[in-house]
C-alpha cells in the first residue's frame, strides 16, 4: 500500500542533529510523497523505542484550545533525550499522526495531548495553522536551553516557549558530543590494495574525498580507500530496520540479467560513501533502513521514497555534489546515489518503481529533499540587529553564541550550505574556519580580514579580502557548525 502524501511541518530533532544537516541518516528521509528530509527511520519497531512519561495534558482553561489530534512520545536518536510531539488542528487526521511517530520510532496515542512537566520548552512549528506541532524537549539540563531555542527558532523557524528550568536562560550552546562536530573533506591518497590494480591517480594511488557524496574509483570498496568515521560526522547515522518482509524470497534472483544489473547498482553503492550507513558490515550500530548486504534482494529493503531518491526521481540536490572528474567519474547531480551511468541507475529504479506498480508520477508533488538544507538554499536574511555586523574598524559582532565559520558575503548572495558545491557561494567576499577540533571564535574577537589564531582563511585563498566600501550593504554569516547558523543578516558598512 503506498503511503498517503501530506504536508508536514518541519522536523525538530536537537541543535545537534541539525547541525548535521538533517534532520537524515546518511540518506534523506524515507518517508511519504510531499514529505521533507529528516532522520531515514521509516518502518523502525515503535516497540524499541523509551517514550517520554507522562499523560494526556489538562486542556481545560477559559478558552479551550484546539484539542491534539494525537502525540507520539519517543528518544530522539541524536540526544537519547525524551521528547513528544503534539499534533494540533484539522489539517492533522489520526493516519497523519501514526505515520508521523512511526517514522520517529515512537509509540503514538491518538486524541491525546504530550505531558508539559517535565521539560525543557517547546518548540511551536506552524503556530496557528490547521496543522500546528508542538514539539515537547524533556530534560533538567539548563545549560543546553539556548542551544534548544537555536535549533528552533533559526533551523526549524519554529517559536521557542521555554519551560521554567529555561526561563531566563541566555547562556551560549554546549560543546557538541564528541566525535559530532562537522569534519570538512579531504582528499585521501593511497597506494592500491595488495592484489589490485594501480591506481588512476599520479604514482598508481587511489584518491579519494572522505565525503558523504563521495566515491572512490569503480570497482573499488569506499571503506578500503577512506574514512566513513570522517563520513558519518558530515550526516547524521542511527542504525534503524528495513520494511517488514524485506528478506522474503525474490523470483526475480532466479534472472541472469536482473541479477546483473542488480550487483552493478550494489557496486556502485560500495564504491561510494552511501556504504558508511547503507551496508551491515560498516555502520557500527547496524544499517540505517536499506543495506546493501541485507540477504536475500537487498533492493526490497528500500521504501518507495528511497527508491525515489535513488534513482533521482525527487530532487536531491540540496545534498550537494562533486563534479564527476574530481570524484572518480561518479555522479550525483541528477541520481541520489553517486553513479558512474546516471542514466542507467535511474532505469533500474524506474524499474523496481513498476515492480511495485508504482511510476514516477506518484512523486511529482514531492518537494526537493533534504529539509534543513533546502531551507537554508532558500533563505533570505534580514537586516542585523543588536550591533551585528563590521564596526568601522573592522570588528565582526554577531549573536547566538560562539562560531567555527565566519562569513562575509555580497549581500545579495546566496546563503552558504554544505561541501562540495554549496559552502562557497558566489558572493563570499570572506571566511574563516575553526578546525573540528578546535576552539569557536567568539563575538567581537574577529576582524575583518584578519586570521585569528587556530582558524584558516577560506576565502580569499591567499592574501586579503577586498576592503568593505562605507554605506553598502553586505550579508553576515556566522555558524556554529555546518548548517548551523547563529546570525544571518545584512548590515551596512
Amino acid at each position: 500500500m503506498k503511503p498517503s502524501a501530506h504536508r508536514t511541518p518541519r522536523a525538530l530533532t536537537s541543535h545537534w542533529a541539525l547541525a548535521l544537516a538533517l534532520a537524515a541518516a546518511c540518506s534523506p528521509s524515507d518517508a511519504a510523497p510531499g514529505e521533507s528530509g529528516g532522520a531515514d527511520t521509516t518502518g523502525a519497531d515503535p516497540a524499541e523505542t523509551t517514550a517520554a512519561d507522562g499523560g494526556t495534558a489538562d486542556t481545560t482553561t477559559a478558552t479551550p484550545e484546539p484539542s491534539a489530534v494525537g502525540r507520539c512520545e519517543y528518544t530522539s536518536a541524536f540526544t537519547g533525550g525524551a521528547e513528544c510531539r503534539e499534533y494540533v488542528g484539522d489539517g492533522w487526521t489520526d493516519a497523519d499522526v501514526l505515520a508521523q511517530c512511526e517514522q520517529l520510532t515512537g509509540t503514538a496515542t491518538l486524541d491525546a495531548a504530550c505531558a508539559d512537566d517535565g521539560g525543557l520548552g517547546v518548540c511551536v512549528l506552524g503556530s496557528g495553522t490547521d496543522q500546528e506541532t508542538r514539539i515537547v524537549v524533556y530534560g533538567d539540563d539548563a545549560s543546553t536551553c539556548a542551544t534548544q531555542q537555536t535549533g528552533c527558532e533559526v533551523f526549524a523557524q519554529g517559536v521557542w516557549e521555554p519551560a521554567a528550568a529555561c526561563e531566563g536562560e541566555t547562556g551560549e550552546p554546549v560543546d557538541p558530543p564528541e566525535g559530532t562536530v562537522f569534519e570538512q573533506p579531504t582528499l585521501n591518497c593511497v597506494d592500491p590494495l595488495p592484489g589490485e590494480p594501480a591506481g588512476l591517480s599520479e604514482g598508481g594511488q587511489v584518491c579519494t574525498w572522505q565525503m558523504i557524496s563521495a566515491a572512490t574509483e569503480p570497482g573499488r570498496q569506499f571503506v578500503d580507500y577512506a574514512s566513513c568515521d570522517v563520513v558519518r560526522t558530515q550526516r547524521p547515522y542511527y542504525a534503524a530496520p528495513p520494511p517488514t518482509g524485506h528478506d522474503d524470497p525474490d523470483p526475480r534472483l532466479d534472472e541472469p540479467t536482473y541479477v546483473a544489473e542488480l550487483a552493478w547498482v550494489r557496486g556502485e553503492v560500495e564504491a561510494s560513501a552511501c556504504v558508511c550507513c547503507h551496508a551491515e558490515s560498516a555502520a557500527p550500530e547496524g544499517p540505517s533502513i536499506w543495506f546493501v548486504d541485507a540477504p536475500g534482494n537487498w533492493m526490497n529493503s528500500f521504501y518507495p521514497s528511497g527508491l525515489a531518491f535513488a534513482g533521482g526521481i525527487v530532487d536531491s540536490s540540496a545534498f550537494g555534489a562533486y563534479p564527476a572528474e574530481q570524484n572518480n567519474g561518479f555522479h550525483r547531480d541528477t541520481t541520489g546515489l553517486p553513479s558512474t551511468d546516471p542514466e542507467r541507475m535511474r532505469a533500474f529504479f524506474l524499474a523496481e518503481f513498476a515492480h511495485r506498480g508504482l511510476d514516477a508520477s506518484d512523486f511529482a508533488d514531492a518537494p526537493p529533499v533534504g529539509g534543513p538544507l533546502v531551507d537554508q538554499l532558500a533563505y533570505e536574511p534580514g537586516p542585523c540587529t543588536n550591533g551585528e555586523g563590521v564596526d568601522a574598524d573592522g570588528t565582526i559582532m554577531w549573536t547566538g553564541g560562539d562560531a567555527r565559520y565566519v562569513y562575509v558575503l555580497e549581500a545579495d548572495a546566496r546563503s552558504p550550505t554544505v561541501p562540495p558545491n554549496l559552502d562557497l557561494p558566489d558572493g563570499t567576499l570572506w571566511r574563516i574556519d575553526v578546525p573540528s577540533d578546535g576552539d569557536p571564535v567568539r563575538s567581537g574577537e574577529v576582524v575583518f580580514g584578519d586570521i585569528p589564531s587556530g582558524t584558516t582563511q577560506r576565502v580569499p585563498a591567499t592574501g586579503v579580502p577586498p576592503a568593505l566600501v562605507p554605506g553598502t550593504s553586505y550579508y553576515l554569516y556566522a555558524s556554529r557548525d555546518v548548517l548551523v547558523p547563529v546570525t544571518r543578516c545584512v548590515f551596512t558598512y
